[in-house]
Order: C-alpha cells, then sequence, then structure tokens
C-alpha cells in the first residue's frame, strides 16, 4: 500500500499539469451534466416502508384516489379579539371574504370555510379554515403565495387575529450553502493559525471546495435518475468539506515534515502520499462503511442520504491522493513555514503535543478513571432518551406557525394539532357500515380521545376513513400509549365487525418512526463497529488497538447524546442556546450523530495512532512510540477537530430547531471524542498496555495481509533540497512486528 501510495504521489507531483487539468475537465463535465440534467422530484418512495402508519398511508392512497397526494396546504386560524366571538357579524364576514378570496385562485383546491364545517371552538373565539392546494409547498409561485397572503392581511386589517400553520406559508429550506461559506471561512482561520502561512491553509481549502463542486453536481446530474434532491446532498456536501480539508491538511502537513528534515519536493510529496496518503485511505473507508451502513436502518432517504455522502468521501480522499500533491509540485516551496524556506529546522523534538502525551503517560490511571468517570457522568441522560419528530411546537414563539399551533391547542385543546386517521377496510365485512360505525363508537369510547369524526367511504365502498382527536399532545407519551391501545384492541374488533382497521397521521407516523429507528440503532451501531474493528485490525495488526477504539467512540457518542438530552429535553441551559421549547429529540438524530460522529472519531484515530504504530515499527519502544505520534500528529489532530466544532456549531443558531440539535450534537461529540477519548484516553491505554497493545496473535499474523500503512517499506535518506527527486523506494531494515 505505501509503496503503491508513493509512486501515486511522486507520479502526480512530476505529471503535476495533466493530473490538475484531468480534475478541472471532470469538475466541468459534472457541472455541465448538472446544468443540462432535468430537476429533481421525489420518486414518491415510502419514508419508512413497513410501519404500521406507513402502510395505512399507502392504503389510504390505494383505495382514496388524490386523498394521498402532496399538495401543500394551509390552515388558517382566526382568533376574535377579547370579549368578542368569531362567529360575531363582522368577524364572519372577514373570514367568509378571506375564505371566497382562496378558493378563487387557481392553484387552490379547495378552501374550507369554518362556520360549514364546524370548526369553531366551544367558546365561539376560535375557528380554523383549511386551504388545499393542487401541487407542492415547493413548487407554489410567489404570486400564489401572495394572493393568499394579501387576503390573511384583509382579514387582519378587519380586527381579527389571524395565524397560518402548514407547509403553503411556511418557509422553505434554502438552497444555499451558507453554512459552507461560514465553515470555510472559520477552516482558513484555524489553518492560518496551524501552519502561519497563507498557501499551506490556502490548498486544503481548495482542494476541498473542488471536491465538495465535483460531489454536489454529480449528485445533482444523477438527481432526476435516482430521486435524489438537494436535502439528499445536504449530508454529502458538508461531510465532504469537513473530510476534504481534514485528509488534504495531514498530507501538506507530512510534506511539510519530510521538507523539513531535507528531502527534495518529489521524493517528500511521494513519502506524504505513502505515509500519510496511506491513513487517508483507511479513514476514508471508515466513513465509508458508517456512511453506507445506513442502508440498514431501511429508511430510502437515508440510504441515499449515506450513499450520497460517501461518494464524496471517495472523492476527498482521491484529490487527497493526487491534486493534492500535484498542486504541491506546482507551488513546492510556498506552503512550507518560513523558517524552513530560510533553511532552519520548522520545529525541535519537543513540542505541546509531546508534553502533553509525556504528562498523560505520567499518570495514566488517574487520566484513565476521570475521562471514563466525566463522559459516564454526561452519558447517564441519554438513558431517558425520547425521540419524536418535533413540529410546529417547536418553532420560535415569533412564527405565524408556532402561534397558529398554540391558539388552536388553546381553543380546542392539546391534541387538536395531532389527530389519528384511522382507515377501515371493509372488504371482506358483511355489513361495512355497521362494522365501520362500531369501529368508530369503540375507538370513541377509548379514554384519551376527545372525539372520532363522522366516517367516509370512498366511491367503491371497501374502504372508510375517520380521525379520532386525542386529548394530548403529538409529543406527548400519553398520546404514543394511546396509539398502542387503540391499535391493541383492534384483535377483538376484527372478530367482532369483520373489519379491519389501521391508525396513521402525522401522530402515529411520527410515534412508528421513532420506534423503528430505536430498534435500528443497535443493529446499525453492530455492523458499523463490526466492519470497522476489521478494518483497523488490518491496518494496526493489533488485536487491543480496535477495540479500544470502538469503546472510546462508544463512551463519546453517548455522551453526546446524554448533553442533547439534558439541554433539548430537560431543558438544561437551553436558554443559553435559543431553545424556547424542549421535547422529545428529533428521530434522526441519533443515527446521524451515530454514523458521522463515528467516521469522524475513526479518522482521529487512523490519523494519530497510525503514526503511533509507525514510529513503534521503525523501532521506538511503546511509550516512546506514544510521544513521537503526537509530536507529529497531535497539532493536525487539535486543528482538524476544531474546524469541526466550529463548523457544527454554527448550525446552533438556526432558527429551525432540528438543525440546531444536529449542530450542538456534532460539535459536542467532535468535543469529546477528539479531545477526551482520542487525544487523553488513547494515550492513557497505550500507556497501561504498553508493547501489549500491538500485540497479533501469530495466527492472525499470517491471515491478515500486509498492506505497510505505516510505510515501513519505504526509505528514503535526506536530499539535499535542490537535487533532482526520483529513484524508487528501496528496502528497508526489518521491522519490529
Amino acid at each position: 500500500m505505501a509503496t503503491l501510495l508513493y509512486r501515486l504521489g511522486r507520479t502526480a507531483f512530476r505529471r503535476r499539469w495533466l493530473v490538475t487539468l484531468l480534475w478541472a475537465v471532470i469538475l466541468g463535465a459534472v457541472g455541465l451534466g448538472a446544468a443540462k440534467a432535468p430537476a429533481s422530484s421525489d420518486d414518491g418512495t415510502s419514508f419508512m416502508p413497513g410501519i404500521e402508519a406507513q402502510k395505512a398511508f399507502d392504503l389510504i392512497g390505494e383505495r382514496f384516489p388524490g386523498s394521498s397526494a402532496d399538495g401543500a396546504n394551509a390552515r388558517i386560524v382566526f382568533v376574535a379579539p377579547d370579549g368578542e366571538k368569531v362567529t360575531a357579524a363582522a368577524n364572519r364576514a372577514a373570514v367568509d371574504a378571506l375564505v371566497k378570496e382562496a378558493a378563487g385562485e387557481p392553484e387552490v383546491v379547495s378552501a374550507v370555510n369554518p362556520f360549514t364545517a364546524g370548526a369553531v371552538s366551544k367558546d365561539g373565539t376560535t375557528a380554523y379554515a383549511t386551504v388545499n392546494f393542487k401541487v407542492g409547498a415547493s413548487d407554489l409561485t410567489d404570486a400564489d403565495k401572495k394572493a393568499l397572503e394579501k387576503a390573511i392581511d384583509e382579514a387582519r386589517a378587519a380586527g381579527l387575529t389571524v395565524e397560518v400553520g402548514g407547509t403553503a406559508l411556511a418557509e422553505q429550506p434554502a438552497a444555499g450553502g451558507s453554512s459552507e461559506v461560514i465553515g470555510i471561512a472559520l477552516a482558513a482561520v484555524v489553518l492560518l493559525i496551524t501552519f502561519g502561512s497563507l498557501a499551506a491553509a490556502g490548498l486544503p481549502l481548495l482542494t476541498a471546495v473542488i471536491g465538495v463542486g465535483v460531489s454536489t453536481a454529480a449528485i445533482m446530474a444523477l438527481g432526476s435518475t435516482f430521486g435524489l434532491s438537494l436535502t439528499t446532498g445536504t449530508l454529502a456536501s458538508m461531510l465532504g468539506l469537513a473530510v476534504g480539508i481534514d485528509y488534504a491538511l495531514f498530507v501538506v502537513s507530512r510534506y511539510r515534515e519530510e521538507r523539513a528534515r531535507g528531502h527534495a519536493p518529489g521524493e517528500a510529496a511521494g513519502l506524504a502520499v505513502g505515509t500519510a496518503g496511506s491513513a487517508v485511505v483507511f479513514a476514508g473507508l471508515t466513513v465509508v462503511i458508517a456512511l453506507a451502513g445506513l442502508a440498514v436502518i431501511g429508511v430510502p432517504m437515508l440510504t441515499k442520504m449515506g450513499l450520497c455522502a460517501a461518494g464524496a468521501v471517495v472523492v476527498a480522499v482521491l484529490i487527497a491522493l493526487t491534486l493534492v500533491p500535484a498542486l504541491l509540485g506546482m507551488w513546492p516551496d510556498a506552503v512550507l513555514a518560513r523558517s524552513v524556506r530560510r533553511g532552519r529546522p520548522e520545529a525541535g523534538p519537543d513540542n505541546r503535543g509531546s508534553r502533553w502525551a509525556r504528562f498523560v503517560l505520567r499518570r495514566p490511571v488517574a487520566v484513565l478513571l476521570a475521562c471514563v468517570a466525566g463522559l459516564g457522568a454526561l452519558a447517564v441522560p441519554a438513558a431517558h432518551l425520547e425521540m419524536g419528530m418535533p413540529g410546529a411546537e417547536s418553532k420560535p414563539v415569533s412564527s405565524t406557525e408556532r402561534r397558529a399551533y398554540d391558539a388552536l391547542a388553546e381553543g380546542f385543546g392539546a391534541g387538536f394539532n395531532g389527530p389519528l386517521t384511522i382507515v377501515v377496510d371493509v372488504k371482506d365485512a358483511t355489513d361495512p357500515e355497521t362494522a365501520v360505525s362500531g369501529i368508530a363508537e369503540r375507538i370513541g369510547a377509548t379514554r384519551g380521545v376527545v372525539s372520532v369524526s363522522a366516517p367516509q367511504f370512498n366511491r367503491a365502498g371497501d374502504a372508510a376513513l375517520f380521525s379520532a382527536v386525542p386529548t394530548t399532545g403529538p409529543n406527548d407519551e400519553r398520546t404514543k400509549a394511546l396509539v398502542q391501545t387503540i391499535r391493541g384492541a383492534r384483535p377483538g374488533l376484527e372478530r367482532e365487525t369483520g373489519a379491519t382497521f389501521e391508525v396513521t397521521g402525522s401522530t402515529a407516523m411520527n410515534i412508528d418512526v421513532a420506534q423503528a429507528l430505536k430498534d435500528a440503532l443497535v443493529p446499525y451501531l453492530a455492523v458499523i463497529v463490526g466492519l470497522a474493528l476489521v478494518l483497523l485490525l488490518v491496518v494496526f495488526r493489533s488485536v487491543l488497538v480496535p477495540v479500544k477504539a470502538a469503546v472510546g467512540f462508544l463512551l463519546s457518542v453517548l455522551a453526546a447524546l446524554g448533553a442533547v438530552v439534558a439541554v433539548f429535553q430537560w431543558g438544561w441551559g437551553a436558554a443559553l442556546l435559543g431553545v424556547e421549547q424542549t421535547g422529545p429529540i428529533m428521530s434522526l438524530m441519533p443515527i446521524f450523530l451515530v454514523g458521522i460522529v463515528f467516521g469522524l472519531a475513526m479518522d482521529y484515530e487512523v490519523f494519530l495512532v497510525a503514526r503511533m504504530r509507525e514510529a513503534y515499527v521503525h523501532g521506538d519502544r511503546a511509550p516512546q512510540a506514544v510521544v513521537t505520534g503526537f509530536r507529529h500528529s497531535a497539532r493536525v489532530v487539535v486543528a482538524a477537530a476544531v474546524i469541526m466544532i466550529a463548523v457544527f456549531s454554527g448550525f446552533i443558531g438556526s432558527g429551525e430547531s432540528m438543525i440546531k440539535t444536529i449542530g450542538f450534537g456534532l460539535a459536542a461529540a467532535v468535543l469529546f471524542d477528539a479531545f477526551v477519548v482520542r487525544m487523553t484516553l488513547v494515550p492513557a491505554v497505550l500507556a497501561l498496555l504498553g508493547d501489549k497493545a500491538w500485540w497479533l496473535p501469530r495466527r492472525l499474523d499470517r491471515l491478515l495481509p500486509d498492506i505497510d500503512v505505516e510505510g515501513s517499506g519505504l526509505t528514503a535518506p535526506p536530499v539535499r533540497a535542490g537535487a533532482p527527486a526520483g529513484g524508487e523506494p528501496v528496502a528497508q531494515e526489518p521491522a519490529r512486528t
């Protein structure tokens, strides 16, 4: 492996113009493909096949054609002034005028008047009208929205308080990459501080941006073919930028190190790709495993996001191995520190990394216990994790969606915002009407149900729909228990009526998705950790190092989940982060956290420990190998982690609760994993293990392929800076195993 990559690095250095031209052609080709490709649209696949709520939703689409269309909707809530009722003549006239004006718009399918539909609260102070559109929210034109907004403004002018929920006027996610721009700016500052050179700081940023451009354009070009969207590519662009900077950072750092030792530019580029590049390859493989492993969850959207992000990581690896040495060939001295360009060594044999390693090595037991105790304490709240899908109730109170939600809850009850939809299949029932009425009456009599609507049959008469309004809100644990109670009564009702029914609706869908994702979390962990253990076993040729890496990851991810629960579910310090409403954690959050953090954690593990392994193979004793690894790698690992934390922390300022939660969780996880686990717990464990850390049974040693990640097959004596860069690696003296 090291020899192959060494030759690749030297070739890219020598053929720098050809390599750069090839990447420019690739970028131009995928960019042209993205520009020519038709717009991507939702492929209509189920969000999570197999769960009851999804099966019921699909049944509704089959038996009630058109009712499952993904058209936009607006729920307009009217609240009368204090001391008045919406049924008063003037207020009623304003509501009627709005409904009539909305119904006249060309894209509106229906506009339901609250006074004819019975959508008025018992005290007469609140009412709501439902407006349904032919097209989805993203396809509504500005003219369509402005027409509805104009009607709403006229109702407000009449004295009514009018708020709007639903999807029609909700703010759509921006397609731009403002977070990527912020991330690049923060990364530039960190890289400049780390390297002290504008060229050294700019090269990783340039190559990372090119990699993101290639992967993003490819996703857009293939979007219509594979049902990919901008949302699908969000994770790809975020991780592509992250790992692209990291991987280039390590290759450039190793190049600077080899140049400081006296190697000629071409030789230094080959050695950098042969050693640091080997770590990049296997670090990238661990990230790809974590992302591709999302396919085991069974959610098509997650599978697409994972595979797109995995593709972006592969592009980042290829760029680090080819384009980075090619650009180094164009400016071989520009990335060097000023002291090296002046002929002085860049640094002495000791730095902050090596001093920190010696500090840990002197007291490994105390450090290990402190790390485990601290992370364990932070992980305690994770045992109380409640998963859900935050809706309008999690939005800021300044938003009209949140105010509409609160007004409906106050006027009609908390459960009104999350009604359950019941679809009854009466194909095999002898008396369909009696069967449906019997099921509706039984569900209506269930404790926790406020009311049920009148059942509506489809045209074929083989299915019926009605809704049940709970007493509690959509994310209340009592609502979850109610859904389980209704489903638990199904066998008895089926025997009595001969009809079967299923429960769906947004509330039931969120409950089922949360449970399914919670059940899938352990298998997902088993798959990615198991595959990564095998990969790390091959990389480090050690049994204990991969196990230590996996245990450290579990500690950091559990601590991050605990921090998320403490802040966003329990409300500890929530006000400091601008969290206005606490509640269940978004269902997808733990899966995202585990997958992304696992990939980044293994990145840090490979970069840091591979350098220790390299020192050990080249003759250092076990404790000194730890110090050597920290001396060469600690600074760039810290820089990479700080970049990630800064980028993820930028999402905490988002007004969207889901984005805020993801940003906080990822920033916390990287903080814990990079600084507590990799930089502190890892050297403590290796100090206690000593030479046993690198133990591998003889039989297993013979079975594993020798891929030479640490570059033991390379030797390149220092060459004068002005000497030609040529020659091949020669055999080295037998290495320690």
